[in-house]
């Protein structure tokens, strides 16, 4: 199931988020840069300010009552960008990203939104494949 965001779901959001992240940035990055509790207490911020905007959306996708996936999508420099989208790793290729994208999509569409853009880390090539893949 995916749904809009709610305020009680940021603790479970962050976390996730951090999750996914750590499995690009290591080997990349410094640790402190991405993991932590004040690196996950700003990316709880981050959430939280994302859920709250007006002109944004965040998607999340739910399965058996466990967060398993969240997008979030806002307009930067007057066009709509695809922010963040993260799939729980123990789910990965299960098409949680496919229909967490598509939601995306629905949703610009149904905004009048007929472009947008994202952009992907250099080193997550997971992430170029599966938007490569998707169009």
């Amino acid at each position: 199931m995916i749904r809009n965001a709610r305020p009680a779901d940021l603790d479970a959001i962050a976390a996730l988020h951090a999750r996914a992240r750590a499995t690009y940035y290591r080997d990349h990055i410094p640790e402190e840069a991405y993991a932590g509790t004040a690196e996950l207490r700003r990316t709880r911020e981050g959430w939280d300010r994302a859920v709250a905007r007006a002109d944004g959306g965040v998607l999340c996708a739910k399965q058996d009552g466990e967060l398993t996936g969240v997008a979030a999508f806002r307009p930067v420099d007057g066009e709509m960008t695809l922010t963040q989208l993260h799939v729980e790793p123990a789910h990965w290729r299960r098409g949680i990203g496919a229909a967490l994208h598509e939601a995306c999509l629905t949703a610009w569409r149904r905004a009048g939104v007929r472009r947008a853009r994202l952009e992907v880390y250099e080193h997550n090539l997971r992430a170029q494949s599966f938007y490569t893949a998707h169009g």
